[in-house]
């Protein structure tokens, strides 16, 4: 293409914030104009990044649509965008899922909509910059800049102690960034630009690598959230409004994974593969640890919380198996369950915005009332359950067949934990859905309407069609996932033990 598609798709939402600060008139007025130059800015985008697949080009596994002009030239620092078969597809889920969550705030969010709307276009392009930087420096802008938006949705529309739940969420993911920028200026200092392609080419000492990996670690196991570093998100869920819950399970999450990928793989195999057993030692404990204390849970966004810190250990168990299978698994984990948490939440927020409580204890028998809230609930049950036929299975049984190949028993840990996920998923419908209509309140509760209809049948077909025909998402991030394990040197299999006991024992493998 001949104009600036990714400039455009990524600053577009900045028209729409102008606009919110020009409105003027009574408060109601502007609200109510707000939320339809939200909507339609962010539906525009959206419309933008859907070309954007059309003219992708699956046979070129590298960079497209780059675009590349001095920035600071002195410094080797350049204004450096482009995607390829890996990112793509997580800038489209950024943009599918704004206006959703525009929608989703439509009658929930009364007071100060106008701020509250240019809160989420500000995040919608800071996280597409995020997957579409090709440079550290505008990266690191993208990536620690989208922590303001998102602190002032929890803090400012949050409930009762969204204070207290921004500041965790703010300060965690700080402190790991902090050694994200060390990491940065070490590269910089060592290769003299801050392009990624150009480092991600630069072959670090082994020393230097493990301290790099380190670094990186600690800010993309914070944003996952790998466990032990998990502990902000179920405080942070709970107390954001249902559409801030949406884009941090959907899309923020996702940025962790897409940073192992784009940077721990690449630049670090040697520290990549010396970690493995770590990595897979945390990846299965957060699996089953937090489906058990899922199992506990009496708040149903806290449950849906934990669940998603177990599907990211199946995603970090999919990347780190350095098989074909096993990241594009790892891939797939994180776009089907951006699409199916961000309804699971919406799902709470529709009996939330009725009852004013996320209680389980005080839902039962809604099939009674809402039957088409209890289909559309069914649908994204089963679908975080990894039911065949749905976008969840498809992901799951690729990183799992990468499990088996790299390690039996992290495979086996992992299949139990899918079983304990089906256990608390199931446990959750039957308490809300099914019974007897017994509490007084719920017997006037009300369907689904017509605009929360509108916002849930996208994503069930979405759900529908990644999980019976996965092929063109598949084949548009093969290219560049084989590009990635050729250039590092990771098409290989590992085996548990390797020569010196310590580090694994690499053979070259064809994976397909």
């Amino acid at each position: 293409m001949d104009w600036p598609i990714l400039s455009t798709i990524t600053f577009l939402p900045l028209v729409g914030i102008l606009a919110l600060v020009l409105l003027r008139g009574e408060a109601a007025v502007v609200a109510r104009n707000a939320r339809y130059v939200a909507l339609w800015t962010s539906i525009v985008t959206f419309a933008l990044s859907l070309v954007l697949i059309g003219a992708f080009d699956t046979a070129n596994p590298d960079y497209q649509f780059v675009e590349k002009v001095p920035w600071l030239p002195e410094y080797g620092i350049n204004y450096h965008l482009g995607v390829d078969g890996i990112s793509i597809f997580l800038l489209v889920l950024t943009t599918f899922l704004t206006p959703i969550c525009v929608l989703a705030s439509w009658d929930s969010i009364q007071s100060r909509v106008r701020e509250y709307m240019i809160a989420f276009l500000a995040m919608e392009v800071l996280v597409v910059g995020v997957f579409c930087a090709l440079d550290f420096v505008m990266f690191y802008i993208f990536f620690e800049g989208q922590l303001i938006p998102m602190f002032l949705i929890i803090g400012v529309w949050g409930g009762d102690r969204r204070v207290y739940s921004a500041f965790k969420f703010f300060l965690y993911t700080l402190v790991g960034s902090v050694l994200f920028l060390l990491a940065i200026l070490y590269m910089y200092l060592q290769v003299g630009t801050t392009d990624i392609p150009t480092i991600a080419a630069h072959t670090f000492s082994r020393e230097a690598q493990i301290w790099l990996w380190l670094a990186l670690f600690a800010s993309f196991a914070v944003k996952l959230p790998m466990w032990p570093f998990h502990t902000w998100l179920p405080d942070a869920h709970v107390e954001a409004p249902t559409a801030g819950s949406v884009i941090l399970a959907g899309i923020l999450l996702k940025m962790g994974g897409y940073g192992f990928i784009r940077f721990s793989l690449p630049m670090m195999p040697e520290a990549s593969e010396f970690f493995t057993p770590f990595v897979f030692t945390l990846s299965v404990i957060a699996i089953v640890y937090t489906s058990l204390v899922a199992l506990m849970q009496e708040d149903m966004k806290k449950l849906i919380a934990y669940s998603s810190v177990a599907h990211m250990g199946i995603v970090t168990i999919g990347i780190f198996t350095f098989t074909q299978q096993g990241i594009e698994g790892g891939i797939f984990q994180m776009l089907s369950h951006g699409i199916v948490s961000a309804a699971l939440f919406l799902c709470v927020g529709v009996v939330y915005d009725r009852e004013h409580t996320r209680a389980i204890a005080a839902y039962g028998g809604l099939v009674h009332r809402m039957p088409i809230y209890a289909v559309v609930f069914l649908v994204f049950t089963l679908a975080s359950v990894g039911l065949p036929g749905t976008g969840g299975f498809v992901g799951e049984f690729l990183a799992v067949i990468g499990a088996f190949k790299a390690n039996t028993w992290v495979a086996t840990t992992a299949l139990i934990g899918i079983i304990l996920g089906a256990a608390y998923m199931l446990w959750l419908y039957r308490r809300v859905i099914f019974g007897e209509l017994t509490k007084p309140n719920l017997k006037t509760i009300t369907d689904l309407s017509w605009r929360e209809i509108g916002v849930f049948v996208p994503l069930i077909g979405l759900t529908l069609f990644m999980g019976i025909y996965p092929k063109p998402i598949l084949e548009v991030m093969h290219g560049s996932v084989t590009k990635l394990m050729t250039d590092s040197q990771l098409a290989r299999v590992i085996s548990p033990v390797g020569g010196d006991g310590l580090t694994p024992t690499i053979m070259i493998a064809d994976e397909r």
